[in-house]
């Protein structure tokens, strides 16, 4: 996959940003076109910033790579606006610990991780939009230290290891097929 698409928006300008229908639209619709199938919507404004808050649009053919925060060490929180994801938690070995259920408006909306632990996402629906925050600044050399037991995005392998990923949610949670 090309570096040359865009990870992420950029943020807008002002000291008060109203999040509104319209905004998040204008995000789906940029997850929609994006080569990812995802894309974030960033409300703070310089990587160096202490707290980076987002929306996190995803569809359900993206790729997210099982990765987790060490330089620095970073906790994040997830809320789920639009749609449904299962949510991965993994040891060190890649065998999946936590596989949750999540939905906007359910019993399960979202969650808090501590640093540290592998985690990864798949989305369950089209136009999955989460809001995320975690501390920043974001650096992109040491942000994410990927688990090396998962494939790299973009690769062949990445779609194989998307479906297994569906699968264990499947098996875990057979209401939801």
């Amino acid at each position: 996959m090309s570096s040359s698409y865009r990870r992420a928006l950029d943020a807008p300008e002002g000291e008060l940003v109203v999040l509104s229908r319209s905004l998040v639209e204008e995000v789906v619709e940029a997850s929609r076109t994006s080569p990812r199938r995802r894309i974030i919507q960033p409300f703070h404004k310089s990587d160096a910033d202490l707290l980076h808050r987002m929306l996190n649009v995803i569809q359900p053919d993206s790729y997210v790579r099982p990765h987790r925060h060490l330089e620095p060490p970073k906790a994040e929180a997830w809320v789920l606006l639009r749609g449904a994801l299962a949510f991965f938690t993994f040891e060190e070995d890649g065998r999946v610990r936590d596989c949750l259920s999540l939905e906007a408006g359910g019993e399960n909306f979202g969650v808090d991780l501590a640093p540290g632990i592998f985690h990864g996402l798949v989305a369950l629906a089209p136009d999955t939009v989460i809001f995320e925050v975690k501390n920043g600044p974001y650096a992109p050399a040491n942000d994410k230290a990927f688990a090396s037991w998962a494939p790299v995005e973009g690769t062949p392998e990445a779609a194989g290891y998307l479906a297994s990923l569906r699968e264990e949610f499947r098996r875990r949670h057979p209401e939801r097929r």
